[in-house]
């Protein structure tokens, strides 16, 4: 069990998405590692040999569609990624854009130290997001907004 300093407190999200990390942050884990993510993200999680893909418990603001997309291994920094999983990571982008039938939309790495990156968890991942202009609350000035860095 890896046990550590997981998550940024200063770049989670206020509200219920900030008091869910400040508890991950007390018990020390990795929240986006395989043996506790099935126990902290209910969600369902679609398995490859090197990625972990699912809904994001706490889609940004005014978007359709918002998925997380986890390296299984517990690395930080994209220098890491061998060429395999960077072939993944790109197959599984292609496919769940035709999955979701995702017209237009944002493919968003995090990694390496989260002062730099705006990431509330220090474990590579991505985020693969279509956004909703339909949405009441979705500002055509500034589409899906999210904080980097």
């Amino acid at each position: 069990m890896k046990k550590g300093n997981f998550v940024n407190l200063t770049n989670a999200r206020p509200g219920v998405y900030e008091k869910v990390i400040k508890k991950i942050k007390e018990s020390s884990i990795c929240p986006f590692c395989p043996e506790h993510i099935k126990n902290i993200h209910k969600n369902p999680i679609n398995e490859k040999k090197y990625w972990l893909v699912t809904d994001n418990m706490y889609p940004y603001k005014s978007t359709k569609k918002h998925l997380l997309i986890i390296h299984k291994k517990h690395i930080e920094h994209f220098n890491d990624l061998t060429e395999e999983a960077c072939i993944e990571l790109f197959n599984i982008i292609r496919d769940e854009n035709k999955k979701f039938n995702i017209e237009g939309g944002t493919f968003l790495m995090r990694f390496g130290n989260s002062k730099y990156t705006g990431a509330s968890v220090s474990h590579l991942h991505c985020n693969l997001l279509q956004s909703d202009p339909d949405h009441p609350e979705y500002e055509k000035d500034k589409g899906v907004m999210t904080r980097i860095g």
